[in-house]
Protein backbone atom coordinates (compact mmCIF):
# COMPACT_ATOMS: atom_id res chain seq x y z
CA UNK A 1 0.00 0.00 0.00
CA UNK A 2 1.24 3.49 -0.80
CA UNK A 3 2.31 5.77 2.04
CA UNK A 4 1.40 9.45 1.88
CA UNK A 5 0.68 12.46 4.06
CA UNK A 6 -1.24 15.70 3.71
CA UNK A 7 -0.60 19.07 5.30
CA UNK A 8 -3.95 20.83 5.26
CA UNK A 9 -3.95 24.60 4.99
CA UNK A 10 -6.54 27.31 4.58
CA UNK A 11 -5.36 28.19 1.07
CA UNK A 12 -3.53 25.10 -0.12
CA UNK A 13 -2.93 21.45 0.73
CA UNK A 14 0.49 19.85 0.36
CA UNK A 15 0.83 16.18 -0.60
CA UNK A 16 3.88 14.00 -0.08
CA UNK A 17 4.32 10.31 -0.91
CA UNK A 18 7.26 8.21 0.23
CA UNK A 19 8.53 4.73 -0.52
CA UNK A 20 11.40 2.98 1.29
CA UNK A 21 12.50 6.20 2.93
CA UNK A 22 12.55 8.23 -0.29
CA UNK A 23 10.15 10.91 -1.47
CA UNK A 24 8.59 9.70 -4.71
CA UNK A 25 5.95 12.32 -5.31
CA UNK A 26 4.99 15.81 -4.18
CA UNK A 27 2.04 17.99 -5.08
CA UNK A 28 0.21 21.12 -3.98
CA UNK A 29 -3.49 21.66 -4.59
CA UNK A 30 -5.80 24.54 -3.77
CA UNK A 31 -8.85 22.37 -3.07
CA UNK A 32 -9.21 18.99 -1.40
CA UNK A 33 -11.34 17.74 -4.28
CA UNK A 34 -8.29 18.18 -6.53
CA UNK A 35 -6.66 15.26 -4.69
CA UNK A 36 -8.76 12.86 -6.73
CA UNK A 37 -5.94 12.47 -9.25
CA UNK A 38 -3.62 11.41 -6.40
CA UNK A 39 -5.87 9.56 -3.95
CA UNK A 40 -9.10 9.10 -5.89
CA UNK A 41 -11.04 5.83 -6.26
CA UNK A 42 -9.33 5.12 -9.58
CA UNK A 43 -5.88 5.28 -7.93
CA UNK A 44 -4.15 2.52 -5.90
CA UNK A 45 -5.22 2.60 -2.25
CA UNK A 46 -2.94 4.52 0.11
CA UNK A 47 -2.37 4.91 3.82
CA UNK A 48 -2.60 8.65 4.48
CA UNK A 49 -1.65 10.68 7.57
CA UNK A 50 -3.23 14.06 8.26
CA UNK A 51 -3.00 16.27 11.32
CA UNK A 52 -6.19 16.68 13.33
CA UNK A 53 -7.59 20.13 12.53
CA UNK A 54 -10.77 21.91 11.49
CA UNK A 55 -10.84 20.29 8.04
CA UNK A 56 -9.65 16.87 9.15
CA UNK A 57 -13.03 15.15 9.61
CA UNK A 58 -14.28 16.14 6.17
CA UNK A 59 -11.01 15.13 4.49
CA UNK A 60 -10.95 11.88 6.49
CA UNK A 61 -14.43 10.89 5.32
CA UNK A 62 -13.68 11.85 1.72
CA UNK A 63 -10.45 9.85 1.51
CA UNK A 64 -12.02 6.82 3.20
CA UNK A 65 -14.88 7.01 0.70
CA UNK A 66 -12.26 6.90 -2.06
CA UNK A 67 -10.89 3.66 -0.62
CA UNK A 68 -7.89 4.89 1.38
CA UNK A 69 -6.86 4.22 4.96
CA UNK A 70 -6.62 7.50 6.89
CA UNK A 71 -4.86 8.15 10.20
CA UNK A 72 -5.44 11.37 12.14
CA UNK A 73 -2.31 12.60 13.90
CA UNK A 74 -2.56 13.83 17.47
CA UNK A 75 -1.33 17.44 17.20
CA UNK A 76 -0.34 17.56 20.89
CA UNK A 77 2.37 15.00 20.12
CA UNK A 78 3.32 16.06 16.61
CA UNK A 79 6.60 17.57 17.81
CA UNK A 80 7.75 14.07 18.73
CA UNK A 81 7.78 13.31 15.02
CA UNK A 82 10.18 16.17 14.27
CA UNK A 83 7.66 18.77 13.09
CA UNK A 84 9.13 22.23 13.71
CA UNK A 85 12.57 20.77 14.41
CA UNK A 86 15.52 23.20 14.06
CA UNK A 87 12.96 26.02 13.70
CA UNK A 88 12.16 24.86 10.18
CA UNK A 89 8.45 24.47 9.58
CA UNK A 90 6.84 24.66 6.16
CA UNK A 91 3.93 22.80 4.59
CA UNK A 92 6.35 20.86 2.42
CA UNK A 93 8.56 19.78 5.35
CA UNK A 94 5.57 18.93 7.56
CA UNK A 95 3.98 16.71 4.93
CA UNK A 96 7.27 14.87 4.37
CA UNK A 97 7.82 14.44 8.12
CA UNK A 98 4.36 12.94 8.55
CA UNK A 99 4.82 10.60 5.61
CA UNK A 100 8.17 9.31 6.89
CA UNK A 101 6.74 8.80 10.40
CA UNK A 102 3.79 6.89 8.96
CA UNK A 103 6.07 4.61 6.97
CA UNK A 104 7.97 3.52 10.08
CA UNK A 105 4.83 3.31 12.22
CA UNK A 106 5.51 6.22 14.58
CA UNK A 107 2.30 8.20 14.10
CA UNK A 108 0.44 9.07 17.35
CA UNK A 109 -3.17 8.63 16.31
CA UNK A 110 -6.03 10.91 17.31
CA UNK A 111 -9.59 9.70 17.82
CA UNK A 112 -12.04 10.23 14.97
CA UNK A 113 -15.42 11.40 16.24
CA UNK A 114 -18.47 9.48 15.09
CA UNK A 115 -20.86 11.36 12.73
CA UNK A 116 -23.53 11.63 15.46
CA UNK A 117 -21.11 13.29 17.89
CA UNK A 118 -19.84 15.65 15.20
CA UNK A 119 -23.38 16.85 14.51
CA UNK A 120 -23.97 17.35 18.22
CA UNK A 121 -20.76 19.34 18.56
CA UNK A 122 -21.63 21.57 15.60
CA UNK A 123 -25.02 22.49 17.09
CA UNK A 124 -23.36 23.14 20.45
CA UNK A 125 -20.84 25.37 18.69
CA UNK A 126 -23.59 27.42 17.06
CA UNK A 127 -25.42 27.76 20.37
CA UNK A 128 -22.23 28.82 22.12
CA UNK A 129 -21.57 31.52 19.51
CA UNK A 130 -25.11 32.85 19.87
CA UNK A 131 -24.93 32.91 23.67
CA UNK A 132 -21.59 34.73 23.62
CA UNK A 133 -22.82 37.26 21.04
CA UNK A 134 -25.94 37.88 23.11
CA UNK A 135 -23.91 38.38 26.29
CA UNK A 136 -21.65 40.87 24.53
CA UNK A 137 -24.60 42.88 23.22
CA UNK A 138 -26.26 42.92 26.65
CA UNK A 139 -23.05 44.17 28.25
CA UNK A 140 -22.71 46.88 25.60
CA UNK A 141 -26.29 48.10 26.06
CA UNK A 142 -25.91 48.21 29.83
CA UNK A 143 -22.69 50.18 29.48
CA UNK A 144 -24.22 52.73 27.11
CA UNK A 145 -27.18 53.27 29.42
CA UNK A 146 -24.90 53.70 32.42
CA UNK A 147 -22.88 56.32 30.55
CA UNK A 148 -26.01 58.44 30.49
CA UNK A 149 -26.78 57.95 34.17
CA UNK A 150 -29.33 55.18 33.75
CA UNK A 151 -29.56 51.68 35.18
CA UNK A 152 -31.17 48.52 33.79
CA UNK A 153 -32.38 46.13 36.51
CA UNK A 154 -31.13 42.57 36.53
CA UNK A 155 -33.35 40.17 34.61
CA UNK A 156 -33.38 37.00 32.55
CA UNK A 157 -31.86 37.60 29.13
CA UNK A 158 -35.02 36.68 27.21
CA UNK A 159 -36.76 39.61 28.97
CA UNK A 160 -33.87 42.03 28.56
CA UNK A 161 -35.16 43.83 25.45
CA UNK A 162 -38.61 44.42 26.93
CA UNK A 163 -37.03 45.50 30.22
CA UNK A 164 -34.85 48.08 28.45
CA UNK A 165 -37.71 49.45 26.39
CA UNK A 166 -39.75 49.75 29.55
CA UNK A 167 -37.20 52.09 31.12
CA UNK A 168 -37.50 55.85 31.00
CA UNK A 169 -34.61 56.66 28.73
CA UNK A 170 -33.94 59.81 26.79
CA UNK A 171 -34.69 59.77 23.10
CA UNK A 172 -30.98 60.04 22.30
CA UNK A 173 -30.14 56.94 24.34
CA UNK A 174 -33.10 54.99 22.97
CA UNK A 175 -32.11 55.83 19.40
CA UNK A 176 -28.49 54.88 20.14
CA UNK A 177 -29.20 51.41 21.54
CA UNK A 178 -32.13 50.48 19.29
CA UNK A 179 -29.93 48.74 16.64
CA UNK A 180 -28.46 46.57 19.39
CA UNK A 181 -31.89 45.67 20.73
CA UNK A 182 -32.99 44.64 17.24
CA UNK A 183 -29.93 42.39 17.01
CA UNK A 184 -30.73 40.91 20.42
CA UNK A 185 -34.24 40.04 19.29
CA UNK A 186 -32.84 38.28 16.24
CA UNK A 187 -30.33 36.36 18.34
CA UNK A 188 -33.05 35.25 20.76
CA UNK A 189 -35.04 33.86 17.84
CA UNK A 190 -32.06 32.02 16.39
CA UNK A 191 -31.02 30.76 19.82
CA UNK A 192 -34.47 29.29 20.40
CA UNK A 193 -34.20 27.48 17.06
CA UNK A 194 -30.71 26.22 17.92
CA UNK A 195 -31.89 24.90 21.27
CA UNK A 196 -34.76 23.08 19.58
CA UNK A 197 -32.24 21.35 17.31
CA UNK A 198 -30.13 20.48 20.33
CA UNK A 199 -33.15 19.08 22.18
CA UNK A 200 -33.94 16.81 19.21
CA UNK A 201 -30.36 15.51 19.09
CA UNK A 202 -30.26 14.99 22.86
CA UNK A 203 -33.50 13.01 22.71
CA UNK A 204 -31.72 10.56 20.41
CA UNK A 205 -29.01 9.98 23.03
CA UNK A 206 -30.57 8.36 26.16
CA UNK A 207 -27.27 8.58 28.03
CA UNK A 208 -27.57 12.38 28.14
CA UNK A 209 -30.64 12.09 30.36
CA UNK A 210 -28.70 9.68 32.57
CA UNK A 211 -25.80 12.13 32.95
CA UNK A 212 -28.14 14.98 33.91
CA UNK A 213 -29.08 13.10 37.08
CA UNK A 214 -25.77 14.35 38.47
CA UNK A 215 -25.99 17.52 40.58
CA UNK A 216 -24.91 20.64 38.70
CA UNK A 217 -25.06 18.94 35.31
CA UNK A 218 -27.63 20.17 32.80
CA UNK A 219 -28.42 19.08 29.28
CA UNK A 220 -25.80 21.28 27.61
CA UNK A 221 -23.04 20.06 29.92
CA UNK A 222 -24.00 16.42 29.39
CA UNK A 223 -24.29 16.87 25.62
CA UNK A 224 -20.91 18.60 25.42
CA UNK A 225 -19.31 15.86 27.53
CA UNK A 226 -20.71 13.22 25.19
CA UNK A 227 -19.64 15.11 22.05
CA UNK A 228 -16.03 15.31 23.29
CA UNK A 229 -15.58 11.87 24.86
CA UNK A 230 -17.58 10.15 22.08
CA UNK A 231 -17.23 6.63 23.51
CA UNK A 232 -16.80 5.98 27.23
CA UNK A 233 -15.18 2.58 26.80
CA UNK A 234 -12.29 3.90 24.75
CA UNK A 235 -10.81 5.07 28.07
CA UNK A 236 -9.50 2.59 30.62
CA UNK A 237 -9.79 4.80 33.69
CA UNK A 238 -11.27 8.02 34.99
CA UNK A 239 -7.78 9.54 35.17
CA UNK A 240 -7.38 9.11 31.41
CA UNK A 241 -10.59 11.04 30.77
CA UNK A 242 -9.56 13.76 33.23
CA UNK A 243 -6.26 14.10 31.42
CA UNK A 244 -8.03 14.13 28.04
CA UNK A 245 -10.08 17.20 28.99
CA UNK A 246 -7.07 18.97 30.53
CA UNK A 247 -8.06 18.93 34.20
CA UNK A 248 -5.03 17.11 35.60
CA UNK A 249 -2.03 19.06 36.96
CA UNK A 250 1.09 19.45 34.89
CA UNK A 251 4.13 17.68 36.27
CA UNK A 252 7.86 18.27 36.14
CA UNK A 253 9.41 15.63 38.35
CA UNK A 254 13.10 14.83 38.23
CA UNK A 255 15.97 14.21 40.59
CA UNK A 256 13.71 12.54 43.12
CA UNK A 257 11.50 15.62 43.49
CA UNK A 258 7.90 15.74 42.38
CA UNK A 259 6.69 19.11 41.13
CA UNK A 260 3.05 19.62 40.23
CA UNK A 261 1.81 22.75 38.50
CA UNK A 262 -1.46 24.17 37.24
CA UNK A 263 -3.88 22.07 35.21
CA UNK A 264 -2.68 21.16 31.72
CA UNK A 265 -5.59 22.87 29.89
CA UNK A 266 -5.29 20.34 27.07
CA UNK A 267 -8.34 19.19 25.16
CA UNK A 268 -11.65 20.94 24.63
CA UNK A 269 -11.69 24.29 26.45
CA UNK A 270 -15.48 24.67 26.13
CA UNK A 271 -16.14 21.42 27.98
CA UNK A 272 -13.59 22.38 30.61
CA UNK A 273 -15.36 25.70 31.18
CA UNK A 274 -18.75 24.00 31.44
CA UNK A 275 -17.45 21.49 33.97
CA UNK A 276 -16.06 24.29 36.12
CA UNK A 277 -19.47 26.00 35.94
CA UNK A 278 -21.09 22.75 37.06
CA UNK A 279 -18.63 22.56 39.95
CA UNK A 280 -19.55 26.10 41.01
CA UNK A 281 -23.25 25.13 40.88
CA UNK A 282 -22.54 22.24 43.27
CA UNK A 283 -20.59 24.51 45.61
CA UNK A 284 -23.49 26.99 45.72
CA UNK A 285 -26.21 24.36 46.05
CA UNK A 286 -28.26 24.09 49.21
CA UNK A 287 -28.17 20.30 49.29
CA UNK A 288 -25.52 19.85 51.96
CA UNK A 289 -26.14 16.11 52.18
CA UNK A 290 -24.83 15.43 48.67
CA UNK A 291 -21.41 13.69 48.83
CA UNK A 292 -19.93 15.91 46.11
CA UNK A 293 -20.99 19.02 48.04
CA UNK A 294 -19.56 17.61 51.27
CA UNK A 295 -16.32 16.63 49.57
CA UNK A 296 -15.73 20.03 47.99
CA UNK A 297 -16.72 21.83 51.20
CA UNK A 298 -13.96 20.03 53.10
CA UNK A 299 -11.49 20.79 50.34
CA UNK A 300 -12.43 24.47 50.34
CA UNK A 301 -11.49 24.74 54.00
CA UNK A 302 -8.03 23.32 53.25
CA UNK A 303 -7.18 24.76 49.82
CA UNK A 304 -9.57 27.62 49.07
CA UNK A 305 -12.48 27.88 46.65
CA UNK A 306 -10.66 28.25 43.35
CA UNK A 307 -8.51 25.16 43.72
CA UNK A 308 -11.38 23.19 45.23
CA UNK A 309 -13.75 24.01 42.35
CA UNK A 310 -11.26 22.85 39.72
CA UNK A 311 -10.64 19.68 41.73
CA UNK A 312 -14.39 19.09 41.87
CA UNK A 313 -14.65 19.59 38.10
CA UNK A 314 -11.99 16.92 37.70
CA UNK A 315 -13.84 14.56 40.05
CA UNK A 316 -17.06 15.27 38.17
CA UNK A 317 -15.42 14.02 34.97
CA UNK A 318 -14.72 10.68 36.64
CA UNK A 319 -18.28 10.42 37.95
CA UNK A 320 -19.84 11.19 34.56
CA UNK A 321 -17.52 8.77 32.78
CA UNK A 322 -18.30 5.95 35.23
CA UNK A 323 -22.05 6.56 34.91
CA UNK A 324 -21.79 6.48 31.13
CA UNK A 325 -19.60 3.41 31.13
CA UNK A 326 -21.95 1.46 33.39
CA UNK A 327 -25.24 2.98 32.23
CA UNK A 328 -26.16 3.96 35.80
CA UNK A 329 -27.79 7.10 37.15
CA UNK A 330 -26.23 9.25 39.87
CA UNK A 331 -26.34 7.42 43.21
CA UNK A 332 -25.42 9.72 46.10
CA UNK A 333 -25.46 6.95 48.69
CA UNK A 334 -23.12 4.77 46.66
CA UNK A 335 -20.79 7.68 45.90
CA UNK A 336 -20.61 8.44 49.60
CA UNK A 337 -19.24 4.93 50.19
CA UNK A 338 -17.08 4.47 47.13
CA UNK A 339 -14.46 6.43 45.24
CA UNK A 340 -15.06 7.38 41.60
CA UNK A 341 -13.32 4.24 40.40
CA UNK A 342 -15.61 2.10 42.54
CA UNK A 343 -18.74 3.09 40.67
CA UNK A 344 -18.62 -0.06 38.56
CA UNK A 345 -19.97 -2.05 41.50
CA UNK A 346 -23.16 -0.01 41.79
CA UNK A 347 -26.34 -2.08 41.56
CA UNK A 348 -29.38 0.01 40.77
CA UNK A 349 -33.00 -0.99 40.49
CA UNK A 350 -35.25 0.22 37.71
CA UNK A 351 -37.17 2.23 40.30
CA UNK A 352 -33.98 4.07 41.31
CA UNK A 353 -33.11 4.89 37.71
CA UNK A 354 -36.66 6.01 36.86
CA UNK A 355 -36.80 8.29 39.91
CA UNK A 356 -33.40 9.81 39.12
CA UNK A 357 -34.34 10.45 35.48
CA UNK A 358 -37.59 12.08 36.56
CA UNK A 359 -35.72 14.40 38.91
CA UNK A 360 -33.28 15.30 36.14
CA UNK A 361 -36.16 16.09 33.77
CA UNK A 362 -37.55 18.55 36.31
CA UNK A 363 -34.28 20.48 36.20
CA UNK A 364 -35.40 21.76 32.82
CA UNK A 365 -34.85 21.26 29.12
CA UNK A 366 -31.92 22.59 27.10
CA UNK A 367 -32.78 26.15 28.01
CA UNK A 368 -31.97 26.72 31.64
CA UNK A 369 -31.88 29.79 33.88
CA UNK A 370 -28.08 29.58 33.97
CA UNK A 371 -28.03 30.09 30.19
CA UNK A 372 -30.49 33.00 30.18
CA UNK A 373 -28.93 35.34 32.70
CA UNK A 374 -27.37 38.50 31.40
CA UNK A 375 -23.62 38.97 31.36
CA UNK A 376 -23.78 41.19 34.44
CA UNK A 377 -25.96 38.83 36.49
CA UNK A 378 -23.14 36.67 37.82
CA UNK A 379 -24.13 37.69 41.33
CA UNK A 380 -26.95 35.14 41.22
CA UNK A 381 -25.46 31.98 42.71
CA UNK A 382 -28.30 29.47 42.90
CA UNK A 383 -28.28 27.76 39.50
CA UNK A 384 -29.09 24.05 40.03
CA UNK A 385 -27.39 23.05 36.80
CA UNK A 386 -24.75 24.77 34.69
CA UNK A 387 -25.95 24.80 31.09
CA UNK A 388 -24.29 27.81 29.54
CA UNK A 389 -20.88 29.04 28.66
Amino acid sequence: MRIAALDLGTKKTTYCEVSQGQVVRRATVSQVSSLRSLLGPDQPAAKVAIEACRDAWFVHDLLVEWGNEVLLVDTTRSRQLGIGQHRRKTDRIDAETLARALEVGRVPEAHVLSPQRRKLRRVLGVRRALVEARAQLVTTVRGLVREHGGRIPSCATEHFVSKVRGQRLTSDVSQLIEPLLVLLQGIDTQLASSEEQLAVLCAQEPIIAVLTTTPGVGTVVAACFMSVVDEAKRFRSAHQVESYVGLVPTEDSTGGKRRLGAISRQGNNYLRALLVQSAWAIVRSTDESDPLHLWVSQLIRRRGKRIAVVALARRLVGVLWAMWRDGTVYDAKHLARQSTRGLRGAVQTLEQQSAALARAAKKGSVKHPASTRTATSRRSRKAPAANAA
